[in-house]
């Protein structure tokens, strides 16, 4: 079992992601995986998931992300789950949207003899009545893009 593996899975959805490559990021799930939007949108299956981003990216340039992992964790030999905080950049701009922060959530099973998505979810972190958490969070992200 090895944590690398798992972060280069999350690093190369996030890199699809900023690249605008739906089939790129669809690739990386299981035919039967799922995710989960920052909307609360679900998207069900591989193909599901490659069409509606080919949609979203068609439709408008997206901001980029920028993330740290904060766990690894084996939940079994073939089962792993990683947690991330996220910020994203607006196109043409240099800094974190704060308004933009999310958790994620991302289950990976090892089969065929690689890792791919189970589930990913992508969670509003706006820490209702804490702006200093929503702050924090903008701060440790920014010290990503400054490095």
């Amino acid at each position: 079992m090895n944590r690398t593996e798992i972060e280069i899975l999350h690093e190369r959805l996030l890199l699809f992601w900023n690249r605008q490559d739906a089939s790129g990021m669809a690739s990386l799930f299981r035919e039967d995986g799922n995710t989960i939007g920052f909307d609360g949108s679900q998207l069900n299956g591989q193909n599901a998931i490659k069409t509606e981003l080919e949609k979203i990216f068609a439709h408008h340039k997206t901001a980029s992300y920028v993330w740290k992992v904060e766990e690894v964790r084996f939940l079994s030999d073939s089962v792993a789950l990683l947690r991330a905080i996220v910020g994203m950049v607006l196109p043409g701009k240099n800094e974190i949207n704060p308004g933009t922060n999310a958790i994620q959530t991302l289950i990976a099973t090892f089969e065929k003899g690689a890792w791919k998505i189970s589930l990913f979810q992508n969670t509003p972190a706006q820490f209702h009545g804490h702006p200093e958490l929503v702050e924090n969070m903008t701060r440790e992200l920014t010290r990503l893009i400054s490095s």
